[in-house]
């Protein structure tokens, strides 16, 4: 291997190339991130960005793949996760490495206990905890099990965690995918701070590209498996870029997107779906409330906006009302086409034209070990079953159909749905929902960790289905797709309604005072 590299550079990733069978993940794909800076990696799910983080952290050793990788100027060799570590390259992945039960000082020293003689020095353990978790900003006390602390705070765990290891890079996946706003902004600067005080470098791999421009010191484009380009971005003294999202957007999907949010110019007609004095209990804690006295009508060809802060109550709405699989001591009425329905099971709901796209796909959304389509067929099975037999060319027929109507990108639908890439994930859940033959259509946070262009996709997807009169319930923690995707908005706050806003005319501003004024 030629050791010959630019020291300018603290990782180097020269002419990468990893195949699959029948398929080229990377080809050639070169990878340069200097010292003290944070380098964003960007491009459409599928692109090749995790297979690139993968390759260098040792999962796919040393001759598993073509070209050569430099950490510091020396060459590099990894044969596992460990060597990369040990190397200080450390990998915070978009799921979250830790044991909800133990504490926080626990799960940072997993495998890498404070111990003598197969004995743990607990003080120890928990002095050199504090150093790391000062170091991010997480004031909360080492002995607390990671289960009680929020998704923002787990964050900062994992990165106390990885500065424990002593890294001096950092790769983190969508690590603001699950934050609020708030949190993210705190994440942010704390890369910012490792930057700037530790001398740490971080490769920052997003699909949120607002946050790309706001804090990347550099950034590179895959696209197809292939290295596209690598942008460096000036600052102004006002903290201003030099790189637009637009001019990012264009070479991740090689055009630019003129109309983020695709129009829509359906007749919306009378009152499909209407929710009556929701009212739904914490079923871990049955004296409080958490939705209180929700009313929300959406009409056929409409798409109703859902906005709130995270823990304003807007998914337990949506679970409450799908089947009640949600809440406790509920109360309310539901209705379709003006007649009260009954939907406290979910089969019942889905009878009666109900559909919900979980915001977690992985989770609830998909079964990942069955093929494209049979997750298709699995909402309303009885439409291809004759007894409990099922008709395998109605199913493969049907899947097929769906796969060219949404575009999923797939070599076949006989591909298991855990080998897809976000986005097409998200269109085999979408499939699935639109083969039970819905009339209303709950979408939560149906773009969360998926990249530009598979959004358009999905933004058009969910015109064409209101312009055919489907009534839609569009949630999402993204004040730009809300008021670009909505007709009307409804505002959430503490389990409250607190407005309801024109989509046309709605601005972030009047949004967040709603939220904030309850």
């Amino acid at each position: 291997m030629n050791d010959s590299s630019d020291s300018a550079y603290l990782l180097e990733m020269k002419n990468i190339t990893k195949t699959f069978p029948g398929v080229r993940a990377l080809d050639r794909v070169n990878l340069r991130v200097k010292h003290h800076e944070i380098h964003a990696l960007v491009g459409e799910n599928g692109a090749g960005k995790s297979t690139l983080m993968q390759v260098l952290s040792g999962v796919y050793p040393h001759g598993a793949y073509e070209g050569e990788i430099f950490f510091d100027g020396s060459p590099c060799a990894f044969s596992d996760i460990k060597q990369s570590e040990k190397a200080g390259i450390v990998i915070i992945h978009q799921e979250l490495a830790l044991s909800p039960f133990l504490s926080i000082a626990e799960n940072m020293f997993i495998g890498d206990e404070r111990a003598k003689y197969n004995i743990i020095n607990w003080d120890k353990t928990r002095d050199d905890a504090l150093t790391y978790m000062k170091k991010v900003g997480l004031n909360e006390n080492p002995n607390l099990p990671v289960n009680r602390l929020g998704v923002g705070k787990q964050q900062l765990v994992e990165i106390a965690k990885a500065l424990a290891k002593n890294a001096r890079i950092l790769i983190l996946d969508e690590p603001t995918s699950a934050l609020n706003e708030k949190d993210s902004a705190h994440l942010l600067e704390i890369l910012r701070e490792l930057r700037d005080k530790n001398n740490i470098s971080s490769v920052l791999i997003s699909h949120k590209l607002n946050e790309v421009a706001a804090v990347a010191d550099s950034v590179t484009i895959l696209r197809d498996g292939k290295t596209i380009e690598t942008l460096e971005v000036e600052r102004g003294a006002r903290g201003e870029t030099s790189i637009s999202e637009d001019r990012i957007i264009k070479g991740m999907v090689g055009r630019e997107i003129v109309d983020r949010f695709p129009k829509r110019t359906n007749q919306i007609g009378d009152v499909i779906f209407e929710i009556k004095n929701w009212t739904v209990y914490n079923p871990d804690d049955p004296e409080r409330k958490k939705l209180d006295n929700i009313n929300i009508t959406v009409h056929a060809g409409e798409v109703v906006g859902l906005a709130g802060l995270v823990g304003a109550g807007r998914t337990e709405l949506a679970m409450s009302v799908f089947g009640k699989y949600y809440g406790d001591n509920i109360s309310g009425k539901t209705f379709i086409k003006g007649n009260e329905v009954n939907l406290n099971t979910i089969s019942r709901a889905i009878e009666h034209g109900v559909a919900y796209v979980t915001e977690d796909r992985k989770e609830y959304g998909l079964v990942l070990i069955q093929t494209i389509k049979e997750n298709i067929t699995l909402a309303k099975l009885k439409k291809i079953a004759r007894g409990n037999v099922v008709n395998e060319h109605e199913e493969i027929a049907a899947a097929e159909d769906f796969r060219k109507r949404l575009n999923t990108k797939t070599p076949s639908i006989l591909q298991l749905a855990g080998n897809l890439s976000g986005g097409n994930q998200q269109k085999v859940v979408l499939s699935k929902w639109l083969f039970s033959d819905p009339q209303i259509l709950i979408l939560d946070e149906p773009t969360r960790g998926i990249d530009v262009g598979a959004k358009h996709e999905i933004y058009t997807i969910i015109n064409t289905l209101a312009s055919q009169g489907m009534a839609c319930l569009f949630i999402s923690s993204e004040m730009p797709e809300i008021i670009g995707m909505s007709d009307r908005i409804y505002v959430m706050s503490e389990g409250k309604i607190t407005t309801e806003l024109p989509g046309k005319t709605a601005t972030q501003e009047e949004i967040m005072h709603h939220i904030l004024s309850n």
